[in-house]
């Protein structure tokens, strides 16, 4: 028994005994992380199932309340330019109910002369050097568009 004794307290004894005692702590914690792991996965791989699920549900919602939501800002622009236009043709219609801006408007736009008064005509010494082509059609009286339109019918027929 000495010898075993002995045996049991010597250094080669106690390194090889700690050597087995560390291996097996190593080997169960390896095992539980390897059962912890297992069981993570299937929590992981549930909860990433139910995410992916909630993203797939609530993406087209969710794109279409920010298209609505664009809409709806455009809707409220359109609405204020049509409210700002509204003014401007209730003001417009205004100033024309006052005769003197209604006389006024007749005069420049329609060259209309009051009885008794001489009306004038001022031509541009240039303006004889320019075409009818040359004109815009915006600058030209209105009668004189429709004559060019129909002087174009004309010869094109030919």
């Amino acid at each position: 028994m000495a010898v075993k004794d002995r045996d049991r307290f010597s250094t080669a004894t106690r390194i090889k005994l700690l050597g087995e005692q560390t291996a097996a702590r190593v080997y169960r914690s390896q095992t539980k992380r390897q059962a912890r792991r297992s069981r993570l996965t299937g929590r992981a791989a549930l909860l990433a199932l139910v995410v992916c699920s909630l993203v797939v549900a609530l993406a087209y919602p969710i794109r279409q309340y920010v298209s609505q939501r664009s809409e709806i800002s455009d809707l409220q622009r359109q609405k204020q330019q049509a409210r700002e236009r509204v003014e401007q043709l209730r003001d417009l219609k205004a100033r024309w109910q006052d005769d003197s801006y209604a006389e006024q408007q007749i005069r420049q736009r329609l060259h209309y002369v009051m009885p008794g008064e001489t009306g004038y005509v001022v031509i541009d010494p240039n303006a004889a050097k320019q075409s009818r082509s040359e004109l815009g059609a915006a600058d030209r009286p209105w009668y004189t568009n429709v004559w060019d339109d129909v002087d174009k019918s004309d010869a094109s027929g030919r």
